[in-house]
């Protein structure tokens, strides 16, 4: 009797603390949003300072006030350049909340890209599909739900340059940017081919955008000689175990590199390579767990300079 009583004791532990954990990440954590601050030193020497706001993954409903404020607020960062890689609504109702949140972001000089969640709304899922790899998992075949066109005018309207499948060039506090983005990987929308081919090496730097970080938009980017790539879609793995981290990213990208600053290397040359965890999730499931909602504001310094990251 006494094993049978030590037995139903732990299960009670147990589930308690399973509870208590569930509890904390759909109501606490899942709205615990952070500033993440990273130095990447990808600018020629003697250049000044390049302050760069990444946004991703909103999945931004109509009624989430507390985000839109958060996000509004970031604005006081003065950044010199905002870079949006995707997947920013949830629902049809979400473009004017949007464009609330990102008020006087928008007339600050920007580019973005599409994820899936721009285009399909959510929908619940089996969380187990997210265990499965990233070419076994099915991706809706019907066409897209969601007003990404409005959103699109609106971003394009106020001077924010498209990148999906597109190359631009942006003057930034006297610096000349390129750019080359593609389509959500994800969902097999990007079209690398259309934006290949060798970086310019007058351009004072070159950036590569996309949704999702998959391995061969990565190796695209990294063997035409792009120094600096930015990608969101993973949330960080949205569930992580502490002292381990993240289970899964949802795409072929390792774990190692689920979010964060990190280098990614093909074709005998290497990338800085910067994977938000975003801002959101998917309504469907309302939680993140030892990987809280973030932005980050990534100031680009000359290549001689250390790299550094923190809150």
């Amino acid at each position: 009797m006494s094993i049978v009583r030590t037995a139903l004791k732990t299960t009670g532990v147990v589930s308690a603390i399973g509870a208590a954990c569930v509890a904390y990440a759909a109501g606490i954590e899942v709205r615990w949003f952070t500033l993440r601050r990273v130095t990447v030193p990808v600018l020629p020497e003697g250049t000044a300072p390049l302050r760069v706001l990444h946004l991703s993954d909103l999945h931004l409903m109509p009624t989430q006030e507390k985000k839109v404020r958060w996000v509004n607020d970031l604005a006081a960062l003065e950044p010199d350049l905002i870079v949006n890689t995707g997947d920013n609504l949830a629902s049809e109702h979400s473009v004017p909340p949007l464009l609330r949140a990102y008020g006087d972001l928008l007339d600050l000089p920007g580019v973005f890209v599409f994820g899936s969640n721009d285009y399909w709304k959510p929908h619940f899922k089996n969380p187990g599909k997210y265990l499965l790899p990233a070419n076994k998992q099915r991706h809706k075949p019907h066409g897209p739900d969601l007003p990404y066109e409005e959103m699109r005018r609106a971003f394009s309207g106020a001077g924010w340059t498209d990148l999906n499948n597109a190359k631009a060039t942006l003057k930034v506090n006297g610096l000349r940017l390129d750019f080359a983005g593609t389509d959500d990987p994800h969902i097999r929308r990007d079209r690398y081919d259309e934006v290949a081919g060798e970086i310019d090496p007058t351009a004072d730097l070159s950036i590569g955008v996309t949704h999702a970080p998959y391995q061969r938009v990565l190796n695209g980017f990294v063997g035409d000689g792009y120094p600096l790539v930015l990608a969101g879609h993973t949330h960080g793995g949205q569930l992580a175990v502490p002292l381990y981290g993240a289970l899964v990213t949802n795409c072929d990208l390792d774990t190692s590199r689920v979010k964060g600053l990190s280098t990614w290397g093909y074709g005998g040359r290497q990338a800085a390579l910067h994977v938000s965890a975003g801002l959101g999730t998917s309504p469907y499931a309302p939680v993140r767990f030892a990987c809280r909602p973030e932005a980050t504001l990534l100031t680009l310094v000359p290549r001689n300079n250390p790299i550094s990251s923190g809150r």
